[in-house]
């Protein structure tokens, strides 16, 4: 295998790395992942890295391994006791001081997944969505008629943030006023990459347990005055989730606030972003404002971002996949954000096509038993910002390369500076 030394790395650290350990932070904060996944997909799509900061782990990086993985959970667990759904996770026999075990039932298998995540799905069903849908439309063109028109802003913090943090305290009932408190957390509870670092795991659990206390006083008022449609009170009243442990009622608040706050904000940054890079795609949204075109571009920016790079599987049992030998016990990083450029899946995969005819086949939300189950409320925030920025013939230009996350689970944008104008 040959060997690289890590560029941004201060001189003193520099080693030699794995060109093809897609882990790596540095890769994504300068958005230079493409290339190694081009290979991998091209040579070897599942890939022992036997040395990472995260452990040895296999790189799955086409769409078929993908979705065979997904659909096989008895195989190939999500659960937290084995590690979870990042790389960075080693299970709860090697839990590292200043890491509590919280569980979210995206990281449990059957039966305590179903229960749990059948308690969560119906608050994001079809009825509620249709249901949110003028307050959606009113909280969006209200933000983009704040914006100035012609003077830079940072579209990630007035947009993209703001947006999905209202979102967030609408679905939960939260304090408004202290609504960006969610995005605080997000930040924080989100970055795997806190976990290497001991004072960063301790501020990690601090600012899970600032968060656990603040979702208990809500839960307490909930208690004594449950609502109808939050998830609060939706939680109080199920048999699965009404009696959580602390660390079980913390894990699944950072897995709906992760959840509800990443996909949907770095999907919004990337449509400024992405259609920037492709102006004729811009264009052709910008001539045909049909509801059918936002919906299909819609899933295409999805598909062409991957808000999420990964998912983590761990191997239950020594088995055979598509010819490599996993071992029980193994870690298997599912590679969205490359099966979501799988060339033979998606032609000119690293284009945004918005009427991209397949578009819908994206892997953004997972497959299988742990789709993302607020996928319908993050399809209804970014097809409204399309349609309403249509409604204004509002056109976005990004002014200098945006700062990224960096990071290799969320993967997204934390600041970008752009203008807009009318055409």
């Amino acid at each position: 295998m040959a060997t690289v030394l890590e560029p941004s790395a201060p001189e003193s650290e520099v080693r030699p790395v794995d060109p093809l350990d897609v882990s790596r932070s540095v890769i994504w904060e300068e958005d230079r992942w493409q290339e190694p996944f081009r290979q991998l997909r091209a040579e070897d799509p599942i890939h022992y890295t036997p040395e990472s900061k995260f452990g040895a782990y296999w790189s799955v990086s086409t769409y078929q391994p993908i979705q065979h993985i997904e659909g096989n959970p008895e195989i190939f667990s999500s659960s937290w006791e084995l590690g979870g759904i990042t790389v960075a996770g080693d299970g709860i026999e090697h839990l590292e001081e200043g890491v509590m075990a919280m569980p979210m039932f995206i990281a449990m298998d059957a039966p305590q997944h179903t229960a749990q995540r059948k308690t969560v799905a119906p608050a994001f069903g079809p009825t509620d969505v249709l249901r949110m849908r003028d307050e959606t439309v009113q909280r969006t063109g209200d933000v983009l008629d704040s914006l100035p028109i012609g003077q830079a802003f940072d579209w990630v913090d007035k947009v993209s943030m703001e947006l999905t943090t209202q979102m967030l305290a609408t679905v939960f009932d939260f304090p408004w006023e202290e609504r960006r408190n969610l995005t605080r957390w997000s930040d924080v509870l989100g970055d795997v990459e806190m976990f290497g670092d001991r004072e960063k795991r301790d501020f990690r659990l601090k600012t899970a347990f600032e968060m656990g206390a603040a979702f208990k006083e809500l839960w307490e008022r909930k208690a004594k005055n449950p609502g109808e449609h939050d998830l609060i009170s939706i939680m109080l009243k199920s048999d699965a989730m009404s009696h959580m442990s602390e660390g079980e009622f913390m894990g699944n608040l950072i897995l709906l606030i992760v959840g509800g706050n990443d996909t949907t904000r770095n999907s919004m940054s990337a449509y400024a972003y992405g259609l920037q890079q492709f102006p004729d795609q811009r264009t052709r949204l910008e001539n045909d404002h049909s509801h059918e075109l936002a919906v299909n571009a819609m899933h295409e920016i999805l598909r062409w971002q991957t808000p999420l790079a990964h998912m983590r599987r761990t191997a239950t049992q020594d088995t055979e996949l598509f010819g490599k030998q996993i071992k029980k016990r193994d870690k298997l990083a599912l590679w969205y954000v490359s099966g979501n450029r799988d060339e033979s899946v998606f032609p000119n995969a690293d284009q945004i096509i918005v009427d991209r005819e397949n578009a819908r086949r994206h892997l953004s939300f997972g497959y299988g038993i742990h789709r993302c189950a607020g996928a319908r409320v993050a399809e209804l925030q970014l097809t409204t910002l399309i349609a309403e920025m249509q409604k204004r013939r509002l056109r976005v230009h990004v002014k200098e390369e945006p700062v990224r996350v960096p990071g290799c689970f969320v993967h997204g944008y934390k600041k970008m500076m752009v203008e807009l104008e009318r055409y």
